[in-house]
């Protein structure tokens, strides 16, 4: 196995001392804030002491299989709310209605598993009832952002021949938007549904819930003539675990514990172009 060490705010020293916890054969500097050891002697102890020692230094430790490489795989598929964006839309939009303590304890439950998902945005999107539209907008202009190194990720993707899906539990609004704004290939989300300029409360059709998102994964990768294997799916919520368990690299970016737990690699520090570090060869 490759061991990735990599922490934005991490001085080198910081990542040498992880490094030698690996017994790795060789330890290779991919720049001033990521190391790589290569041929680590694996096992669930070794990675579970690693990955709780970086950790508490604010370093991410993502161990990986020996020459992976993006080449590797067809397809990127993203959550939107806090994984590609900074934000949870829904609380923002809330926020409009003076709401936004209520919306926002509903979604962190739903996010760590504690909720069915379908029935918790039922009930926070009966709580947008009445809200003129234009605050969707304002939420995209005024409070919408990029996680960091989300760009940056894109591009390379893209470079290397892979296509690109954003999958959400959230609203196309947004999900239409970005895919203009970062040119991705698909998206898929809920529909608000909306009548005389005012949010009716409601969602139109199904629900995007955690099977959906899986289904929507293979749905797309059907397409492109490739196997769910050769995904790499990036999540933050307990949502995401369906598609993330079928794909062949899944990444838990800035999650919640249960899918930190679950997920093949986790970037809890790094911005979305760790994806990069982790996967580089060179």
């Amino acid at each position: 196995m490759t061991l990735v060490l990599q922490g934005p705010q991490a001085p080198l020293e910081t990542l040498e001392r992880l490094a030698q916890l690996a017994g790795a054969a060789r330890v290779v500097q991919v720049d001033g804030h990521a190391l790589r050891c290569e041929d680590v002697a694996f096992s669930a102890q070794v990675k579970q002491d690693i990955e709780a020692a970086a950790f508490a230094a604010g370093v991410d430790a993502c161990f990986i299989e020996a020459g992976r490489s993006l080449g590797d795989f067809g397809l990127v598929a993203m959550d939107m709310d806090s994984t590609l964006i900074t934000i949870e839309c829904i609380d923002e939009i809330a926020d409009m209605q003076g709401l936004k303590p209520q919306v926002s304890e509903i979604t962190e439950a739903a996010m760590r598993g504690e909720l069915d998902f379908s029935a918790s945005l039922a009930r926070r999107v009966a709580l947008l009832e009445g809200l003129d539209a234009s605050a969707l907008q304002r939420v995209y202009d005024e409070r919408l952002r990029i996680s960091p190194g989300g760009e940056a990720m894109l591009e390379a993707v893209r470079a290397a021949g892979l296509k690109t899906l954003l999958v959400s539990g959230g609203f196309t609004f947004f999900t239409d938007r970005l895919k203009e704004r970062l040119a991705l290939d698909y998206t898929h989300a809920n529909v608000l549904e909306v009548a005389n300029g005012k949010l009716t409360g409601r969602v139109l059709g199904g629900i995007v819930d955690a099977e959906e998102k899986m289904r929507t994964v293979q749905r797309v990768c059907a397409g492109l003539g490739i196997d769910a294997r050769q995904a790499i799916v990036m999540g933050d919520g307990a949502n995401d675990l369906r598609m993330m368990g079928i794909a062949g690299l899944s990444v838990a970016f800035r999650a919640k514990p249960v899918v930190r737990s679950q997920a093949n690699v986790a970037l809890n520090f790094s911005g979305l172009d760790g994806l990069l570090t982790i996967l580089s060869q060179a």
